[in-house]
């Protein structure tokens, strides 16, 4: 009888994964089927104000950050960003027919923004982190569709992804999106309308900052149930950026708000990844929008933060002196060409000193 049953048990898993299976293949075959490879230059012609939203969205989106390699045009791709299954290059989104996205209409766009499908139908690796932007409106994509669109396009070829076997296997993110790929993110504070889920949007869905700051598991998918709590992806570790994790270091909302828009705070300058996300993301927030980042990261009622440590006036003032020149080389970054070119610099500056600030980690 327990043999009967551990058959019948078996047949009916295999059973699952057969029409598991059968079903997957059939969405990559309707997705391959539906994919275009040609088709007419898109004119966007959307109203000035739009456009100005959809800029200020890109930016709070971080696009730029990725999108531009060292010493390239801007959203012009060619970034490499490794991980542990291999090298994926950012694309060019600049509105070039070819090699861009000229071709692309909004409902391709937002396509891939939230279901991480390319427009020639095949799947994105989750380096676009559709993981997050999943959660944005389709009025802001539709805006920065618009502002994108109206960029000089880039003939800058997009390079292959260079991936293990069988990472490099695109159809095998059908089963990890079924698994890992959720329409909300996980709230790390306690906070009420509008501010705080206004920051809830800014901080999850367009600053994707869980994409760095989650740990992530085996797969490389970020570990929900520890969503903001820190993780080394890079040479520079993302800090935990809950609430306690932020408390812990003395972090203030005014603290927040001060480095998020300038890139200096009591805990240090900002450095490595950080410092492109500073100049071409947060710095450009209004300062409504700051408050609200401020508002989520902490929640309503922020646990009380641990004193800093004293500064000596003596050493802060000589360090300040020695390190201002080569902070204020990349502090007026505010092009993706210029901030991109500062990223290596600044990892270097934060583990060798060598640039005569008090970094610390933040």
């Amino acid at each position: 009888m327990t043999v009967r049953r551990i058959g019948r048990r078996i047949v009916g898993i295999a059973a699952i994964v057969l029409i598991a299976g059968i079903a997957a293949a059939a969405v990559a075959t309707r997705n391959l089927r539906s994919g275009k490879t040609g088709g007419p230059l898109q004119t966007v012609s959307a109203p000035a104000d739009v456009v100005a939203r959809g800029k200020y969205l890109a930016a709070a989106a971080d696009c730029a950050a990725c999108h531009t390699a060292p010493g390239g045009a801007p959203f012009a791709g060619g970034l490499a960003m490794a991980s542990g299954f291999g090298t994926i290059y950012a694309t060019n989104i600049t509105p070039d027919p070819d090699d861009g996205i000229g071709r692309w209409s909004a409902e391709d766009f937002c396509r891939a923004l939230h279901d991480g499908i390319r427009r020639d139908g095949r799947q994105l690796y989750p380096a676009m982190p559709y993981t997050s932007y999943r959660g944005m409106t389709r009025s802001d994509a539709d805006a920065i569709y618009a502002y994108v669109m109206q960029l000089l396009p880039m003939k800058v070829a997009n390079r292959s992804t260079e991936l293990n076997f069988p990472f490099n296997i695109r159809l095998g993110m059908l089963g990890w999106n079924a698994l890992f790929l959720h329409d909300r993110l996980p709230a790390v504070s306690a906070g009420s309308p509008p501010a705080w889920e206004r920051g809830r949007y800014l901080v999850n869905v367009l600053g994707h900052c869980g994409e760095c700051h989650t740990p992530r598991g085996i797969a490389g998918e970020m570990e929900l149930s520890r969503a903001l709590t820190g993780f080394a992806l890079s040479r520079v570790a993302a800090p935990d950026i809950t609430p306690a994790g932020l408390a812990s270091r003395g972090w203030t909302g005014g603290g927040l708000r001060a480095y998020l828009g300038r890139g200096l705070a009591r805990q240090g300058s900002t450095f490595g990844d950080m410092h492109p996300v500073i100049m071409l993301s947060t710095r450009n927030l209004t300062a409504e929008d700051l408050d609200a980042v401020a508002i989520y990261l902490l929640g309503d009622d922020p646990p009380p933060p641990a004193p800093l440590p004293a500064t000596d006036a003596t050493e802060s003032a000589a360090a300040s002196a020695a390190g201002r020149m080569s902070y204020v080389d990349c502090a007026p970054a505010a092009t993706a060409s210029t901030a991109t070119a500062c990223r290596t610099r600044w990892s270097r500056c934060a583990t060798t000193a060598r640039c005569g600030l008090p970094i610390r980690a933040t």
